[in-house]
C-alpha cells in the first residue's frame, strides 16, 4: 500500500533544511552549515508542521545570535532572488522561507526595531507570504504596520501588494487573531481591488468574504462603490463580486443576490426530481426544471439536510448552476457523491431533505431514503 502524502513532510525535510543550511552558510562565513542540519534534524521530523517552522526558527536564532539590526543583514544576504514580478497568480514560493518571518517577529521588541523588521519583512514576502509573521507585529502596532501596508498597495511586486490585504484580513485561517475594525484596512482594499494580478485580487475579495461574516453592508457598499469608479476591468469586478459575496449567497442574502443580479423575488415554478433510495458510496442524482420569464438570470444551489448522530440534523448547500431561464424554462441534471467515509462527517442512513434553492429562496424540496 502506497504511503499517505505528508505536507508537512513535503514542505519540511532534510532536504529543504540543507537548502536552507547553505543560504546562510553563503551569507556568513560562521554559520556553520553541518551543526545546523544537525540540530534542526534532531527533532524536526517528530513535529507538526506549524511546530516545525517554529522549531527551525528557533534553531536560526541559536546558529545567527543577536538582536535584529545585527541579524537582518545576515537574512536578507542568504535569500535567493524574488519570486517572478511579471506572474499573475499560483506562485506561493518556497514554505522553507517561512520561519524566517517568525524569527524576525520573535526578535521586533521595540517601537525602534519595528521599521526594520517591516523592512526584512518587505524584502521576504517575495520570497514566501509573510501574512502569518506579520500578524503579532499588526496586533501590537497597528496604526504604524497599517501606514507601511498602505505603502506596500503601491509596491511594484505583486507578493508584496497581496501582503497588505492578506496580512490584514479580519478571519485568516490558521492567522493570529489581530481584532483591527473591519473598516480599517478598506483604504488599502479600495486601491488593490484595481490590481491587474489575480493573486492580489483574490485576496481582496477573500478579505471582504471575511468581512461579510460580521457586517454584510460594509461589503455590499463597497463593491457597489468600486463599480462606479472603473478602476478595475468589468470582467475582473464581477469575479471579484462574485467571490466575495459567496458566503453571502450561500446564506441567501438578498443584498448579495440583488447585485450580482439576481432577483430573491423572481416569479418561477420549479420542480425537483429525486430518486426514492440511493445507497451511500454511489451517487444521487438530482434533477430540476425551472419556467418563468425568458431571459431571467437564475443562481440555482441545493441543500442537503443530513442526519447526525442523536437525532440531530445539519445543512450544507452546495452549488449548481448560474443561468438564465430560455423559453422553454431551464433543464439541469446534477450528480453528488455519497463518499462512504468522507473526511469531515460519517453519511448515516436514514431520510435526507434536498431542498432547491434559486437566486437564494428555497422552490422545492423533497426525501430521499439513505441506505447503509
Amino acid at each position: 500500500m502506497a504511503e499517505a502524502f505528508s505536507l508537512k513532510d513535503q514542505l519540511f525535510n532534510i532536504g529543504k533544511t540543507r537548502y536552507l543550511a547553505g543560504l546562510f552558510a553563503a551569507a556568513s562565513p560562521s554559520f556553520d552549515a553541518k551543526a545546523f542540519e544537525t540540530d534542526v534534524m534532531a527533532r524536526l521530523l517528530d513535529l507538526e508542521l506549524k511546530e516545525r517552522i517554529n522549531w527551525i526558527a528557533e534553531q536560526l536564532s541559536l546558529h545567527v545570535p543577536g538582536p535584529l539590526e545585527k541579524v537582518a543583514p545576515v537574512i536578507i544576504a542568504a535569500l535567493p532572488p524574488p519570486l517572478d514580478p511579471s506572474l499573475r497568480d499560483d506562485d506561493f514560493g518556497d514554505f522553507i522561507f517561512a520561519p524566517l518571518g517568525e524569527w524576525v517577529t520573535a526578535l521586533t521588541q521595540d517601537d525602534d526595531d519595528l521599521p526594520l523588521a517591516l523592512d526584512v519583512l518587505e524584502v521576504l514576502t517575495q520570497r514566501f507570504s509573510m501574512e502569518f509573521a506579520i500578524r503579532p507585529l499588526l496586533k501590537r502596532w497597528p496604526d504604524q504596520v497599517l501606514a507601511r501596508m498602505a505603502d506596500w498597495a503601491a509596491h511594484g511586486h505583486y507578493h508584496v501588494r497581496r501582503l497588505a490585504s492578506e496580512g490584514t484580513r479580519p478571519r485568516l485561517p490558521w492567522g493570529l487573531a489581530v481584532n483591527l475594525p473591519l473598516t480599517a484596512p478598506l483604504p488599502i482594499l479600495d486601491r488593490l481591488h484595481g490590481d491587474p494580478t489575480r493573486f492580489v485580487t483574490r485576496s481582496v475579495a477573500n478579505h471582504l468574504n471575511d468581512i461579510a461574516k460580521k457586517d454584510p453592508q460594509i461589503v455590499i457598499d463597497r463593491l457597489t462603490d468600486w463599480q462606479g469608479q472603473g478602476k478595475q476591468a468589468p470582467k475582473e469586478l464581477d469575479w471579484i463580486t462574485s467571490h466575495a459575496l459567496r458566503g453571502l449567497v450561500k446564506a441567501g442574502d438578498p443584498r448579495a443576490l440583488r447585485l450580482l443580479g439576481y432577483d430573491p423575488d423572481l416569479e418561477l415554478t420549479a420542480q425537483l426530481d429525486l430518486p426514492a433510495r440511493v445507497r451511500i458510496g454511489e451517487k444521487l442524482m438530482l434533477g430540476c426544471t425551472l419556467k418563468g420569464a425568458n431571459g431571467a438570470r437564475v443562481l440555482v444551489d441545493y441543500a442537503l439536510t443530513f442526519q447526525r448522530a442523536g437525532g440531530k440534523t445539519s445543512t450544507k448547500v452546495f452549488k449548481w448552476k448560474t443561468g438564465a431561464l430560455g423559453g422553454d424554462g431551464l433543464a439541469l441534471q446534477k450528480s453528488h457523491a455519497l463518499k462512504a467515509q468522507a473526511s469531515t462527517f460519517t453519511l448515516m442512513p436514514g431520510a435526507h431533505r434536498v431542498t432547491l434553492m434559486v437566486n437564494g429562496q428555497p422552490r422545492a424540496s423533497g426525501e430521499v431514503e439513505f441506505l447503509a
